[in-house]
């Protein structure tokens, strides 16, 4: 089975080279990474945002320059379920999934095997067959990595400690024994004044950075900070640092606002890799 786009022509272009050309202006956007020297170092893991190219895009670009010199095999997408539809915890039972740039196989084999083995994780194509968090990325890989890769596609319509702790360690035995990136989808505060929206993340964010998971849940709820993906967030931090990770590093920082300069009700963007 293929996975078909569902907001092809709505989050991005659905035409290849006008998806290629948007694409190349995130990049040189003056929010994007054009400027930036990639590091060669061991990366862990990303978390990317995933609203339509023109907002996010630049944002999203810098974890994705960030990664491609790692040319991974495999890339475990996690990203939160905004329609509530489907399984608590889901892989894609598509086999491959079908973007502008081509198609992009499932690693079906260990589809089967996480679900072997996760009680909470389950084969279930219906728990994606409406959502973008996932699928806006796949365009960004196929430009950004050079060589070919699988996915791991996992959607969480659960995004509780415990269903995250469940789901970073499935996922770190997943990328322990291979050259795998993991991609913690999720936008931050939502339609908020840009000012409050900047410093709202940047609260949320400082514990992300510091891989903390227990006190980034107790800011997201004491602040009651509206980011859509906190569940793919804390599974990607608890996945990384069993890998290994020792720390965040904040690549970029944007909101809708900066981007259109309509500052009145903004969703916030921020590109993070774990180190």
């Amino acid at each position: 089975m293929i996975r078909e786009p569902v907001v092809a022509g709505q989050f991005y272009p659905e035409e290849k080279d006008d998806l290629e050309k948007m694409i190349k202006s995130c990049i040189e956007s003056k929010f994007g990474p054009s400027t930036t020297k990639v590091k060669e170092e061991k990366i862990f893991g990303v978390i990317v945002p995933h609203a339509g190219y023109v907002y996010s895009g630049p944002t999203a670009c810098h974890s994705f320059k960030a990664i491609s010199p790692l040319n991974p095999e495999l890339a475990i997408v996690i990203g939160p379920n905004h329609y509530g539809i489907g399984r608590d915890a889901a892989i894609s039972a598509d086999v491959k999934w079908s973007t502008p740039l081509g198609l992009v196989p499932v690693d079906t084999e260990l589809t089967k095997q996480v679900s072997e083995q996760s009680k909470l994780i389950e084969i279930d194509s219906y728990s994606h067959s409406q959502d973008h968090s996932l699928e806006v990325q796949i365009p960004m890989l196929q430009s950004f990595l050079t060589t070919e890769f699988k996915i791991l596609p996992i959607i969480l319509r659960a995004q509780d400690m415990n269903t995250a702790e469940i789901v970073g360690d499935a996922v770190s035995e997943i990328a322990k024994n291979r050259n795998a990136i993991i991609i913690g989808s999720s936008d931050f505060t939502h339609y908020e004044k840009n000012s409050f929206a900047h410093s709202q993340d940047k609260a949320l964010i400082e514990p992300i950075l510091k891989l903390d998971v227990k006190e980034f849940y107790k800011v997201l709820k004491e602040k009651k900070i509206t980011a859509c993906g906190y569940g793919a967030i804390a599974s990607t931090m608890i996945a990384c640092k069993k890998l290994g990770a020792t720390r965040g590093e904040l690549l970029s920082y944007s909101t809708s606002g900066d981007v259109s300069g309509n500052n009145s009700s903004v969703v916030g963007y921020a590109a993070i890799k774990f180190v």
